[in-house]
């Protein structure tokens, strides 16, 4: 199964909210509960001897115990109240329910909310009290986080720096905070931990890393050599400011006045380039022209530049370099593959790619390179894409596996034999990669060597240690008082992560079947996807509703598996899961398409009973059908139509001919869509094992062919 590693920040799975004003419930999201954590206890069939065996002591209740006897909580029952304090702002009842939850589970809460109200007026001491007061705690771990991201934001990087060594868990927004911190302090170094995630990024960022990056070009560390590196990629995206300081600093300023003429009429530009003198300047304001030109047609901006090239050769000096000359014809590749779903895919980005050779390639440009040789089978150029990759993101499944296809087609016997022995390596893991490397070599994927559908045996202690630790104690509690599931999910994440990095295997095996008895699904999965050494297909794949999915499956005419693989993916069997776009119910089913999907089958449509386990099964595997009918009957095309629509995964269709599916899947245009069918096709796989109609990854996904 994939195994994912567990983000950057593991306090928010999922943006909830915005920072920090709506961090807090809003009322009509709450629902009052008296159920204390002995009744979570209880539920969870822990015996009331092994829980007795903790014990409050006489302990100060005005300090946080992490070892109480969580049995007599009560503080869960004051959870939902306070956090309707909160969500109105009110202060006088936050103190009180600070007294009123004193030593309790959820202490930390009513403090978090105060506190967090007005995060720039809160001091790094106070801050770091609540840290001291609340060890190990997710809370704690958000609260000074988030205190950091606010005062880099307000430019108290003083503040910053005195908590800094207290975030455990940062994401990138909060990296970037406390490297700023740092940067304005004079530890250039520490500073420096962040520039591979920032300097050479194009894509969106956090605000603050736009920041860190401009701030860095006066690090001390920073070379020039760095600074061109990142001038370049600036000059493509048409970045003024970091264009104007990057310059600056490298000696060859640029004003403003001259990018602005170049925005406004590329054209002008081109045509006085032949008459000015060679420089470094004009090499720079080649390539922003370029980039302007690219930006509204790349077939304009690669006429361009071939006729510019072509009328340089025949000069006796040159005014366009070679550096200039191979930097063109990458911001060309990036473009041309920018464009792949509009206008269709084209191998012409892999011959202005392999223009572009040299040793900076940063890694969006080696991954649309990568991606473009993939999809022409340009074995070669995957070789040499993947090259221009650091060291650590080559060695990862996916890359490895992608070279080893690239050596298998070498006709290299040495090269072979190398591809190999990558497959057996690869195919120890049974993610996405991992199976199709099983699939290379002739292994086969057995879930019964991972416990089929046999829950793993968990000892009577480990069970009652789940409720001796406070992260899962208070995950459950919130569980059970049907509190938002945003602060239990947040409450397990972390306690997953507290487990894994202490090498506990055994409460995260325990946690995880407590959760998956009391039909908390989806958490039993993350604690699973996010361990490095548990195996538990029972854990990770289980099959809830399953009369129901091979009946509707078989009405459908399709494989149960794949319903099974779409269901996981989409909601992790949670009934109740919205997207933001509006898709609900076990399948994400969007309104329109229960629409389409009610009058195709002649019935009235209900919202409330689409969104229905039963009904949102019947309609989503009936829908999986149809979309399956109308594309080739070619899985791969129906998963990526599921998730993107129809059109799309017809327009990502070759041309002419077929393509292995690997290969389409690898070249997908839309990240979220082609992470997507990888998972769909992970799972779809291992439940045709545990369905006892085992099928393998190659021969589920076949051959996708031609669009017309």
């Amino acid at each position: 199964m994939t195994k994912l590693r567990v983000a950057h920040s593991i306090k928010d799975e999922k943006s909830t909210s915005k920072k920090h004003a709506s961090k807090r419930l809003t009322s009509g999201t709450l629902r009052m509960s008296a159920l204390s954590v002995a009744t979570a206890v209880s539920a969870l069939g822990i015996s009331q001897v092994a829980c007795a065996e903790l014990t409050w002591g006489d302990n100060d209740s005005d300090s946080y115990q992490p070892e109480s006897n969580y049995q007599q909580d009560s503080s869960v029952d004051s959870f939902t109240a306070a956090a309707i304090a909160a969500d109105r702002g009110d202060v006088s009842a936050l103190y009180n329910y600070e007294q009123m939850m004193s030593g309790g589970l959820f202490a930390m809460y009513p403090t978090y909310w105060r506190m967090n109200l007005d995060l720039n007026s809160q001091s790094s001491a106070a801050v770091s009290q609540f840290v001291r007061q609340y060890p190990g705690t997710v809370m704690a771990e958000k609260l000074v986080a988030d205190f950091a991201e606010t005062k880099a934001g307000s430019n108290d990087y003083a503040s910053v720096r005195q908590v800094a060594n207290l975030i455990t868990n940062a994401d990138a927004s909060e990296r970037c905070a406390v490297a700023l911190g740092f940067n304005n302090g004079g530890d250039t170094m520490r500073a420096m931990a962040a520039k591979s995630d920032v300097w050479l990024t194009t894509q969106k960022q956090p605000a603050l890393c736009d920041q860190l990056a401009m701030e860095m070009n006066n690090n001390a560390l920073i070379s020039d050599q760095d600074r061109a590196a990142r001038l370049k990629r600036m000059l493509r995206k048409g970045k003024t400011g970091d264009i104007m300081a990057l310059s600056s600093r490298l000696g060859t300023p640029i004003a403003y006045s001259a990018l602005s003429e170049i925005q406004l009429n590329p054209s002008s530009f081109f045509t006085s380039f032949g008459r000015e003198p060679a420089s470094q300047t004009n090499q720079y304001l080649y390539l922003y022209a370029i980039g302007r030109i690219a930006d509204k047609s790349y077939r304009e901006a690669a006429l361009q530049l071939d006729f510019d090239i072509k009328q340089d050769n025949q000069r006796s000096v040159k005014l366009l370099n070679d550096e200039t000359r191979r930097y063109a014809y990458r911001t060309l590749g990036v473009q041309r593959m920018n464009h792949n779903t509009d206008d269709g895919f084209n191998a012409e980005a892999v011959d202005w790619f392999r223009n572009s050779l040299d040793d900076d390639f940063n890694f969006e440009e080696a991954e649309d390179y990568a991606m473009a040789a993939i999809r022409f089978g340009r074995w070669d150029d995957v070789v040499e894409a993947i090259s221009k990759m650091d060291g650590e993101t080559q060695k990862g499944n996916q890359w490895q596996y992608w070279l080893a296809r690239a050596y298998e087609q070498s006709g290299n016997s040495s090269k072979s034999n190398t591809a190999k022995k990558m497959y057996q390596n690869l195919a120890k893991s049974n993610d996405y990669y991992g199976l199709m490397a099983k699939d290379r070599i002739g292994q086969r994927f057995d879930a019964s060597r991972l416990g089929g559908s046999n829950l793993p045996n968990v000892s009577t202690a480990d069970r009652a240690r789940v409720m001796q630790d406070g992260n899962f104690a208070r995950a459950f509690a919130l569980y059970n008082a049907d509190a938002s599931r945003a602060y239990a999910n947040r409450e397990w994440n972390w306690a997953v992560k507290q487990a894994r990095d202490n090498r506990d295997d055994n409460l995260i095996i325990a946690a995880a079947s407590l959760a998956h008895d009391m039909g908390w699904l989806d958490r039993a999965i993350y604690a699973v996807d996010n361990t490095d050494r548990v195996d538990s297909l029972a854990l990770s794949h289980p099959m809830p509703h399953q009369d129901a999915v091979v009946r509707y499956s078989q009405s459908a005419g399709i494989d149960p598996a794949w319903a099974y693989g779409i269901m996981r993916q989409e909601s992790r069997f949670v009934a109740s899961a919205r997207s933001g776009v509006g898709a609900s119910g076990l399948m994400q089913v969007m309104p329109d398409t229960a629409k389409y999907i009610a009058r195709n089958l002649g019935e009235t449509y209900s919202a409330s009973r689409a969104n229905s386990g039963d009904t949102n099964i019947r309609y989503g595997t009936w829908y999986m059908g149809d979309i399956l009918g109308k594309l080739n009957y070619q899985p791969v095309l129906a998963t990526a139509g599921y998730n993107a629509g129809p059109n799309n995964a017809k327009r990502w269709q070759p041309v002419y001919g077929s393509l292995a599916a690997d290969q389409y899947v690898e070249s997908i245009a839309f990240p979220e869509t082609r992470n997507y069918v990888k998972h769909v096709m992970e799972n779809a796989t291992i439940y045709s094992s545990l369905l006892g109609r085992s099928q393998p990854i190659s021969q589920r996904m076949g051959t996708v062919p031609a669009a017309f």
